[in-house]
């Protein structure tokens, strides 16, 4: 078996993945491509296994263990985003970066009311009416 015809597939698959988790928005589509790349690292497993004829078939028993920790991945993964989902009503990766970096600075739990600044007259006439 000629091992460049599956490095090769390898390596498409893999860039494929990379440029989804670099390129894609929504959470699902970047854990699709988590999973094209460990596929791709499964195939050249597998091809290296094979080509070395390696007697305890470590690659195959590799790939085995990368399969079931990727299936474990794919579902919390895939639990996370539903979550957050339906918490923010959007799986777009760039708007939960962006209220996750940039909190309310009026909801500052931390600030000290004598640091505060002062009323304006128009929180007077506000606290004089109620």
């Amino acid at each position: 078996m000629h091992l460049a015809y599956p490095a090769v597939l390898a390596a498409l698959l893999f860039c494929t993945g990379l440029y989804g988790v670099l390129a894609r928005r929504n959470a699902i589509l970047v854990l699709m491509s988590v999973e094209l790349m460990l596929n791709a690292v499964n195939l050249n497993l597998v091809a290296f296994d094979v080509w070395l004829r390696d007697a305890l078939h470590a690659g195959q028993a590799l790939t085995l263990f990368t399969i079931a920790v990727a299936a474990a991945e794919i579902g919390i993964g895939l639990a996370i985003v539903l979550m957050v989902h339906r918490n923010r009503g959007t799986a777009d990766i760039d708007r939960l970066r962006d209220t996750a970096e940039h909190p309310n600075p009026d909801t500052d739990p931390h600030e000290d009311p004598d640091t505060a600044p002062p009323a304006g007259p128009h929180d007077e006439k506000a606290e004089a009416a109620a």
